[in-house]
């Protein structure tokens, strides 16, 4: 039955809205910040304050979770990315983060041997704990600035066994920004081009090239481009690396291309994943990590 609202009613009728208007404003703002404390595992995480990958909700489909044998769950791989810049409030290192280190850590657990850690680190480099992680990941160097401390932390890091992978910076401005930082960690030794027929590319799967990975948006409109570099001086992909006086590798370097939106965004398109992720960037993540784990 239908309600007949006379002319006399509008007045208290506007009134009400108003309240239930602003009833219904702060609702949607308490509802908004549930949801978004809920997203976040119903707690304050956020990534100047995770300490694993898992704690950052992805923002693609959700990899796998595993366990490992109870007793030896930090005797695994870890996948270890460095927070940088000022404590983490302005730099870029958190790219990817954290699909990209989730994802490549389940194919690990799932097309290797290796046992893995199902969460992933995030650590600062001056961290007391730090040497329990020797493999260090930092996403875009191109803009990476390191304090003293830092420096100083890393460079022993380096020295006692640690090795640090580079990925995801093009053009040679970012380039001379990376060496510059690593000349002040490891002012002894400078980066050299890897060649195609060193080690780590037939360790386990056989690479053959230093194939480019685009960002995923790139990357799928290259089936009809053909353009995978960011910018004109980023066409070439170089692989460098620093040894030290006994052949051990400390860094690697992967310019002028993005090996983390290769692992980030696996299952987003069936192009993207065929031709970046499957083809480079998890074979050459693979190999990586096998070639130092066994050098």
């Amino acid at each position: 039955m239908k309600t007949v609202i006379r002319l006399d009613q509008l007045k208290g009728i506007e009134m009400r809205s108003n309240m239930r208007i602003l009833v219904v404003a702060v609702l949607l703002v308490s509802g908004m910040a549930t949801l978004a404390q809920w997203r976040g595992g119903w707690s304050r995480v956020t990534r100047e304050s995770a300490r694993t990958a898992r704690e950052i909700p992805q923002h693609g489909m959700e990899t796998p979770r595993w366990t490992n044998a109870p007793g030896f769950e930090r005797d695994v791989f870890a996948f270890t990315r460095v927070r940088y810049g000022r404590g983490g409030r302005d730099g870029r290192w958190h790219v990817d983060l954290p699909d990209a280190e989730l994802n490549l850590s389940w194919r690990l657990q799932q097309i290797t041997a290796m046992k893995v850690d199902p969460d992933g680190r995030i650590v600062n480099l001056t961290d007391p704990d730090l040497a329990d992680y020797p493999f260090l990941y930092i996403v875009e160097p191109g803009w990476l600035w390191l304090s003293d401390a830092e420096i100083l932390a890393l460079r022993k890091h380096l020295l006692n066994g640690g090795f640090l992978m580079l990925d995801d910076f093009w053009g040679e401005r970012e380039w001379r920004n990376c060496e510059e930082v690593m000349r002040q960690v490891l002012p002894e030794w400078s980066f050299v081009e890897l060649p195609l027929d060193h080690p780590l590319y037939s360790c386990l799967f056989r690479i053959t090239s230093k194939g480019q990975v685009p960002n995923v948006d790139m990357g799928i409109k290259s089936q009809w481009t053909g353009i995978t570099w960011e910018r004109e001086d980023a066409k070439v992909v170089h692989h460098r690396a620093i040894f030290d006086d006994r052949g051990r590798m400390l860094v690697i370097a992967f310019h002028n291309t993005d090996n983390g939106d290769g692992w980030e965004w696996d299952g987003s398109d069936n192009y993207y994943f065929r031709n970046f992720s499957e083809k480079i960037a998890y074979p050459l993540a693979i190999n990586t990590l096998f070639y130092v784990m066994t050098h």
